[in-house]
């Protein structure tokens, strides 16, 4: 459990750094670029073993982690993209209720069984993350800009399922934070790929505050990932419920973070989803 609290810490930090981007008028492309070369190098200087290249190369899972990286910085630019185009609630729930993808995976293909109360849980936990992330303004959205959304559900929940698959079938815990570290060494790569070909019709300038935003996001971005494989590595939860505990915890912790930091307001229905995903984390957990 250990494990999957500071996977919810690190994550809700990142919600709050995201925030202090927009404080400190940081770019967040190039922060993020950044991110991922500090989370890299931190998944490096963690790895207990030697860092073997030749070796690397040959383990199994090394082809997922290029496809997963490039998934990373992408489905990072749909959610961000969903924000601007349908607002951030909903950007937000489309990413966290892709917690059903990952638990439908770990039944079917995995044979986890569920009890009653896990089942209840599980969907008190999407109405706590669909409440939990409500404005008070109501959002129009037409098919066009329902699209973002949806590709935001489908990528988030598809990299859960990754991560899942990879822990199940082709990582020790011995390999986590190297693993973990080329994951976000290729999404590094990827972004450089990007902004190398804007650079050709414009110059990029070296932005001080740019890279000082990516070191401070990349220390958590990337024990929110360590501390998530290592969660799923333990044998008392199924997936199901770590995928679940981990989504609704966040979206409470930083929901809580949000009011004590940013003096956030609620609204009824917000505190409402909080209530729900306090049930839905004690079913899941305690049943």
């Amino acid at each position: 459990m250990l494990n999957l609290a500071l996977s919810v810490l690190c994550s809700s930090l990142i919600f709050v750094v995201f925030k202090l981007f927009d404080v400190y008028k940081i770019q967040t492309l190039y922060a993020i670029i950044t991110n991922y070369v500090v989370a890299c190098v931190v998944g490096m200087l963690l790895y207990e073993g030697d860092v073997d290249f030749n070796e690397i190369v040959n383990k199994s899972w090394f082809l997922g982690t290029l496809a997963l990286g490039v998934f990373f910085i992408l489905v990072f630019n749909l959610m961000a993209r969903a924000s601007q185009v349908a607002g951030v609630a909903v950007a937000s729930v489309a990413t966290k209720m892709s917690l059903v993808m990952p638990v439908l995976f770990g039944v079917i293909f995995y044979k986890e069984t569920l009890s009653v109360f896990q089942i209840i849980g599980i969907l008190l936990a999407l109405a706590a993350v669909y409440f939990a992330s409500m404005k008070e303004k109501s959002i129009a959205l037409s098919k066009k800009t329902l699209l973002l959304p949806l590709l935001v559900f489908l990528g988030s929940g598809i990299i859960d399922i990754c991560m899942k698959y990879f822990q199940e079938n082709h990582l020790d815990s011995k390999e986590v934070a190297i693993f973990s570290s080329m994951v976000f060494g290729f999404a590094a790569l990827t972004g450089f790929v990007f902004i190398g070909t804007k650079a050709i019709k414009k110059p990029l300038k070296v932005n001080f505050r740019n890279i000082v935003g990516g070191i401070v996001l990349g220390v958590p971005n990337y024990f929110s990932i360590f501390f998530l494989i290592r969660a799923l590595q333990n044998e008392r939860f199924d997936s199901a419920a770590i995928f679940t505990l981990n989504n609704v915890a966040i979206v409470m912790l930083s929901t809580l973070l949000g009011i004590l930091i940013f003096k956030e307001k609620l609204s009824l229905k917000n505190w409402g989803g909080i209530a729900l995903a306090i049930v839905s984390i004690m079913l899941v957990a305690l049943f």
